[in-house]
């Protein structure tokens, strides 16, 4: 690594000063830290997170599930809370990445990141979460803007995400069995208003899919995913699949979806 200095914050308004003078937040690491031994990354400072208790935590709010940003995968995963309200997203920090990147990863780091292809943007767009930062609250359709990009200002951090409870929902994914990555996954909610559906690991950064919410929307089946084309001229192609594998994946994905929110 390149010589960088690091501060620890104590609570949320030191944390946002210490940003806010150009100190990068510092919450799981498992991306930061793996760039800056690469030297791919070289901020001149860190913000450690960790120590800031009141960025943690998991409670459920009449109809919504608050989760913490520092709250990590594992504890998730664990949660009665959310396996009682939400199966779907307690299902899907199970399974990211191993043992060692749930244990240090966290929520609020995976949505600030927006890898294109972490599993959490899927589930935070599909559910039509809120993400409240240190001075607002920007909802799921607002916040991704695309590859390693969201609405987040300097010096802003993510203080904590509400997830609605869903009527239904699913996750699935294709690993990259290197990285554990989704080479694609598709999180599937139906809601009172509509069924969402959104889909990561397509290259270009988490989006919904109109085409399979329509579908959804009309008749929440296998069958009615699997009758709507999924256009591979927006997915990328790379060493680990083409952009037509990909739209394949996609159509697959959401069919097992759906039959795993209906139980089947």
């Amino acid at each position: 690594m390149y010589a960088f200095e690091l501060q620890r914050a104590s609570s949320v308004a030191d944390a946002a000063r210490h940003a806010a003078a150009g100190a990068r937040p510092l919450a799981g690491g498992q991306t930061l830290l793996a760039a800056m031994k690469l030297r791919i990354a070289q901020p001149d400072a860190l913000v450690d997170l960790s120590g800031v208790r009141e960025l943690s935590g998991i409670s459920r709010q009449g109809a919504t599930v608050r989760i913490g940003a520092m709250t990590r995968h594992a504890e998730v995963a664990a949660s009665a809370e959310v396996r009682g309200a939400i199966p779907a997203l307690a299902d899907l920090a199970a399974h990211i990445g191993d043992r060692q990147v749930r244990a240090m990863g966290t929520l609020g780091g995976s949505v600030a990141n927006d890898d294109p292809a972490a599993c959490y943007p899927a589930a935070v767009l599909a559910l039509g979460a809120t993400v409240h930062t240190n001075s607002r609250a920007v909802a799921a359709d607002e916040f991704f803007l695309g590859l390693f990009t969201t609405a987040l200002q300097d010096g802003e951090l993510i203080t904590a995400i509400d997830f609605p409870v869903p009527r239904r929902a699913a996750y699935m994914k294709f690993r990259q069995p290197a990285s554990r990555f989704a080479l694609i996954g598709v999180f599937v909610a139906q809601r009172d208003d509509g069924v969402r559906v959104a889909v990561t690991g397509g290259g270009n950064g988490v989006f919904r899919h109109a085409g399979l919410e329509k579908a959804l929307g009309a008749s929440f089946t296998p069958q009615a995913a699997a009758g709507v084309r999924i256009d591979a001229s927006e997915l990328a192609t790379d060493l680990h699949a083409t952009a037509e594998y990909r739209a394949n994946l996609i159509g697959v994905m959401a069919q097992r979806a759906v039959a795993k929110a209906l139980g089947s």
